[in-house]
């Protein structure tokens, strides 16, 4: 929502999301993020059929709240690079291509 912030247009019930402190401390978002890692961890559990783990969410996404699905791809991008800053020198490139095809 910070780097990409037309993407605040879904989260219009969230509150204050003017700056990048308001959408740091806001605790719906905090509360989303944990949703969306939740699911993330969902499809860990679910390796051999994730397309039938997400069947559910990609209806909900495309059909009742339109999402657009290069979003998922920025997303993507965006949990990639906390995960660099965050594994240091431990991200090596074979860690970016796994996070990357999992992602994908």
């Amino acid at each position: 929502m910070i780097v990409y912030p037309w993407t605040q247009r879904y989260f219009g019930n969230f509150g204050n999301l003017y700056n990048a402190a308001a959408i740091m401390g806001n605790p719906q978002v905090a509360k989303h993020g944990v949703t969306i890692l939740h699911g993330l961890d969902r499809a860990v559990k679910n390796m051999d059929n994730i397309k039938a783990t997400y069947t559910e969410l990609s209806v909900l996404h495309s059909e009742k709240l339109h999402v657009d699905p290069d979003n998922f791809r920025l997303l993507s991008d965006c949990l990639t690079i906390v995960l660099a800053a965050r594994m240091g020198k431990a991200f090596t490139a074979e860690v970016q291509a796994t996070i990357q095809k999992f992602m994908a």
